[in-house]
């Protein structure tokens, strides 16, 4: 067989590997008691909206196990700071929220429109990472569905980064949500250095504590090795929220206030661009995420600083994200439609 069409026929063999694997990882929950189904729902709903509010955050990360021979795991790295977590949209079976960073930035307070998370009950599609700078819409079967939520998270300008699929449960009296295994392209924290590895291969749980909730990560993060995908070293981080409202929590209430109206307009350009490609091409980089992430940051600043109109800051945004998914969508059309010899 031609090599070149060896190596595509093995890449489209893992593209569906990777689009396949996240729906299958949890065996159906039985049918529930109506009123235990219901009460079951509002528990999960109340440690959802249990990770709204204001917060001081540890980010704690470790590289620990190395599967490549040849790799040396990084040290240890912890950081932090304050983080507001705003309910932004519930609906009953989903609820939206929206993480605001408060950092000091020469002695003035700065927001950063951080990341989002989305939750919905009994969902029937999620939208996954399946490949470099590409997320595709994965049906979710209902008997896979039902009794669970997926939790989508989007990157600081609203494009997507990764979805899973997990039931709320109380294990050894300690409540958590676990998803199944997702992919997902690298953290900025990773990309910047220009590892070996390029995406990882993840499972996230959330759990509430006395004091606030716990994101824990376990991830094996994953390369190109000989035309394949191969585990290079495992990663623990640990995300702890804890209650704290010592810090200018009023700063980041004045920032959403000022751009949530904005930021409305660009999720839904967004959630245009999924709708016409049952999913998103779109390019990334390693400082900011998507090539087109700083200039909607940036646009947000200036409305909250009285230097923008919304509405000039949301026509350019929509003209951003048009021209950018659809450009991205093009060219891998082109590149999956090439002939075989053109690899």
């Amino acid at each position: 067989m031609n090599i070149k069409l060896k190596n595509r026929i093995g890449a489209a063999l893992l593209a569906l590997t990777v689009a396949s694997a996240p729906a299958l990882a949890h065996p159906p929950i039985p049918e529930r008691p109506a009123e235990v189904e219901k009460s079951a729902f509002e528990a999960d709903r109340a440690d959802i909206l249990a990770m709204a509010g204001a917060f001081k955050v540890r980010f704690d990360m470790q590289e620990s196990t190395a599967w490549a021979a040849d790799y040396q795991p990084l040290d240890r790295k912890i950081s932090g700071g304050h983080e507001l977590v705003k309910v932004i949209e519930d609906t009953g079976r989903k609820i939206v929220l929206q993480h605001l960073l408060v950092v000091d930035a020469d002695g003035k307070d700065f927001i950063v429109k951080h990341w989002r998370q989305d939750w919905q009950y009994e969902p029937d599609k999620l939208l996954v990472y399946s490949d470099r700078n590409t997320w595709e819409y994965q049906p979710i079967p209902e008997k896979r569905s039902h009794g669970r939520w997926s939790q989508t998270v989007y990157q600081v300008d609203d494009s997507p980064r990764y979805a899973g699929l997990g039931e709320w449960e109380t294990q050894g009296g300690v409540r958590r949500w676990r998803s199944n295994w997702t992919w997902r392209p690298l953290a900025r924290r990773d990309a910047v250095r220009h590892p070996v590895y390029d995406r990882y291969y993840a499972i996230n749980r959330h759990s509430p504590t006395p004091s606030g909730w716990i994101h824990f990560q376990d991830n094996i993060k994953m390369g190109m090795v000989d035309g394949a995908l191969k585990p290079i070293v495992q990663e623990y981080v640990l995300n702890s929220y804890t209650r704290f409202d010592g810090y200018n929590v009023q700063a980041a209430e004045d920032y959403w206030a000022k751009t949530s109206g904005y930021w409305r307009k660009v999720r839904t350009a967004w959630e245009q661009a999924f709708a016409a490609g049952n999913g998103v091409v779109i390019e990334e980089e390693a400082q900011t995420g998507t090539v087109i992430s700083g200039q909607l940051l940036d646009m947000g600043t200036q409305i909250a600083d009285g230097e923008m109109a919304e509405a000039d800051a949301v026509e350019a945004a929509q003209t951003l994200i048009a021209d950018a998914t659809s450009r991205q969508r093009a060219e891998s059309d082109a590149n999956k439609a090439a002939p075989a010899s053109a690899y």
